[in-house]
């Protein structure tokens, strides 16, 4: 018996399958390995980026293994470059700093650390041109907030807000915002640093830089 799924594609992946989604009827028991090799039967340039790429199954990262669910929404996802108190947002507009602050202030905060992060105008003596990042929103600010719980349950009384940019982006634009609150100063600064190393781990935003002489998916190399 066969039952329906909905693959999704993003940055290089969408690029290698030339599709954004797509919608396939698999036997029913198929675990996420077999769709991997459909996919790249179906799209040979994707499979040299298999290697690469971690799979969502319903919005939730899922091992080779796993069965996949009638009607599973299965998202590729290249390498990156719910809950919690505060903000988590990815918008296709410029940032301001202020609206994370204002996310976690209050009176029973007295510490306070924010990071802006803006774009180079030069990667490894490359100039930029400009950006573009790209997410997989829903699934994104699932796992922002999910760092905001892992602050709250590391350093307790902790918020965190971050809010990410995607589209093109010109040097000098802010890409990301956050901003950690604290009883204390301490945990601030560890709550923000905590929240910029995750980021890159498990959150599916990409960047794609664009130079006088060519382009690169972050994190892929050339």
């Amino acid at each position: 018996m066969a039952h329906s799924l909905t693959v999704l594609y993003f940055a290089a992946a969408r690029e290698r399958a030339g599709t954004s989604r797509e919608s396939l009827e698999v036997p029913a028991g198929t675990r996420v390995s077999a769709l991997l090799g459909l996919l790249a039967s179906r799209h040979p340039g994707l499979a040299p980026l298999l290697p690469h790429l971690r799979v969502a199954v319903n919005q939730e990262f899922s091992a080779p293994d796993a069965e996949l669910p009638p009607g599973a929404e299965v998202a590729l996802i290249p390498p990156v470059a719910g809950g919690a108190e505060g903000l988590f947002r990815v918008v296709d507009r410029p940032l301001r700093l202020e609206e994370v602050v204002e996310a976690v202030s209050d009176a029973a905060r007295g510490g306070l650390v924010t990071f802006s992060g803006a774009v180079r105008n030069l990667t490894k003596g490359r100039r930029v041109l400009r950006l573009e990042y790209e997410a997989y929103p829903p699934m994104a600010e699932k796992k922002l907030a999910e760092i905001g719980d892992e602050v709250a349950a590391r350093w307790p009384g902790t918020r965190l807000a971050i809010m990410h940019r995607v589209g093109t982006l010109q040097p000098g634009e802010l890409a990301v915002v956050i901003a950690a609150a604290a009883p204390h100063r301490k945990e601030a600064f560890r709550g923000c640093e905590h929240a910029i190393e995750r980021l890159k781990q498990d959150v599916p935003i990409w960047k794609k830089e664009f130079f006088e002489d060519g382009e690169i998916w972050v994190g892929l190399g050339p």
